[in-house]
């Protein structure tokens, strides 16, 4: 279903959670509260998730009604309500101590890393595929 939105949207949540893995087993052992560490880095990485569905979906409504002709601000306006989101997500985790909001930030920085890597993601990916054929 995902592949149907966007192409490399699997291999990108892929780098998302692979990059959170490697934070997660690489950083855990340097902090005190370990609970906090892990919860903020994976609720940085599920925004960070969320976040790339969100995208590839206004890509594509964007694309489409660019095709059509129509003038749309809806792409404005979710990228306004997505960062309004993980504004207002890190407030949450802050105040009520849900979780380490620099390890959050960590996790949500997980979308920016996997960007730059899903080419190499991609061919990791299509040759896993066409060995298991």
């Amino acid at each position: 279903m995902l592949r149907r939105i966007n192409q490399a949207l699997p291999e990108l949540l892929l780098g998302i959670l692979i990059f959170g893995l490697v934070v997660q087993f690489g950083g855990m052992w340097f902090v005190k509260d370990r609970l906090r560490y892990t919860t903020g880095l994976w609720a940085g990485a599920a925004l960070a998730m969320g976040m790339a569905v969100n995208m590839a979906i206004v890509i594509l409504d964007t694309v489409d009604a660019m095709a059509e002709q129509r003038f749309t601000r809806k792409a404005s306006l979710y990228a306004a309500l997505r960062y309004l989101i993980l504004i207002l997500a890190f407030v949450i985790v802050g105040y009520f101590n849900l979780g380490n909001v620099l390890s959050m930030f960590a996790g949500v920085m997980g979308l920016k890393v996997s960007a730059y890597l899903q080419p190499f993601t991609h061919k990791f990916v299509t040759a896993i595929q066409h060995k298991s054929c």
